[in-house]
């Protein structure tokens, strides 16, 4: 499945979300993948950052990642540079954009 989000950072704080993305931390993204992700790309326009995440199932995925303290550490670090963050609890499984349109 495919799974678009929007999160927005502050405006003061863009680069250094930018170079938080350039390290993210190997046990995480193994987690990530684990979790049933095969592929997760955020583009950023100003403020607004644009997640497509491809996961086996997006409910799962937060599920198995939400209380995981690699995942817990770095959400406690992306809250500091985010103005919108990505929702984890059982909510945020009903978080992702409508499709309108698809070739």
């Amino acid at each position: 499945m495919r799974i678009a989000l929007r999160t927005q950072v502050r405006a003061d704080r863009i680069e250094e979300y930018e170079a938080a993305h350039r390290e993210v931390p190997g046990e995480l993204t193994a987690a990530i993948r684990g979790a049933g992700a095969t592929s997760w790309t955020i583009w950023r326009s100003g403020t607004d950052l644009f997640h497509v995440i491809e996961c086996e199932d997006y409910a799962r995925l937060l599920a198995e990642l939400e209380h995981l303290p690699v995942n817990v550490a770095w959400q406690a670090r992306m809250a500091e540079l985010l103005d919108v963050v990505h929702d984890y609890t059982d909510e945020g499984t009903g978080a992702g954009l409508p499709v309108v349109w698809e070739l």
